[in-house]
């Protein structure tokens, strides 16, 4: 459920900075070039707004939190992430 309104809201913050971008250089700048510049300057920094709040963590998400991390013995062999199971430490 999460992942689909991500999904929305990345999308739609997208769909919206092509429309001022279309807008700005379509119908804008006939009437006032500082604005249409000023306008693509608000397009340019929607992309990134939209990658940080659209892969924003959910207070209902678990999928960042590996139950792994709680178990003590993560540093023993077969509990490290750098190493495979069948490789022993020196």
């Amino acid at each position: 459920m999460q992942a689909r309104r991500r999904r929305r809201y990345y999308f739609a913050m997208m769909g919206v900075c092509l429309g001022v971008f279309v807008l700005a250089w379509g119908v804008v700048r006939f009437f006032s070039v500082g604005a249409a510049i000023a306008m693509c300057l608000v397009a340019m920094v929607i992309p990134p707004a939209a990658a940080v709040f659209a892969n924003k963590r959910d207070p209902d998400d678990d999928w960042w939190n590996d139950p792994r991390w709680d178990d003590p013995k993560w540093d023993e062999p077969g509990h490290d992430r750098d190493r495979p199971d069948h490789e022993r430490r020196p």
